[in-house]
């Protein structure tokens, strides 16, 4: 029983001792989330409105040019 402390004591002395941890391994790229999808079906909806907006402006120029 007297044996014990002083074992206790090395071992708690060796589990801290002054080694700098182990680099850990870098994150693998960007994880997938649930809402990638979601914001890549925003974008599209985003662009098809841009091209839906380019030709009605288009068709009204060509409306005051032909009623002109």
């Amino acid at each position: 029983m007297k044996p014990l402390p002083p074992l206790f004591c090395v071992l708690a002395l060796a589990a801290c001792s002054g080694k700098p941890p182990e680099p850990q391994a870098k994150p693998a790229q960007q994880v997938a989330t649930p809402f990638d999808e979601m914001k890549k079906a925003e974008q599209r909806a985003k662009d098809v409105q841009k091209t839906v907006d380019q030709q009605a402006e288009e068709q009204r120029k060509q409306i005051e040019a032909q009623s002109q």
